[in-house]
């Protein structure tokens, strides 16, 4: 199953584009995108742990199953003040 995982902010500036895509076997959770994105892109690794996802405009855990077709969204944490 292809996967587009859009990026934003810090991931979009390390990964040095706005979208990956990747293909995975399904079914295909969060967890599996979130490993598949830090070997596809070796720059992410020390962020992912760190990062939030949503599916379709909504927060996702590890365990959540994406469907074909879904939004990916991976959401760096956030730091300032």
């Amino acid at each position: 199953m292809n996967v587009c995982i859009k990026l934003f902010a810090l991931t979009r500036d390390l990964a040095g584009t706005d979208e990956v895509s990747l293909e995975l076997d399904a079914p295909v959770t969060i967890a599996a995108v979130r490993s598949a994105l830090g070997e596809a892109v070796p720059a992410l690794q020390p962020v992912l742990p760190s990062c939030a996802f949503a599916v379709d405009n909504e927060y996702a855990g590890n365990t959540a199953e994406i469907e074909p077709g879904a939004e990916v969204a991976c959401l760096p944490p956030v730091s300032g003040g």
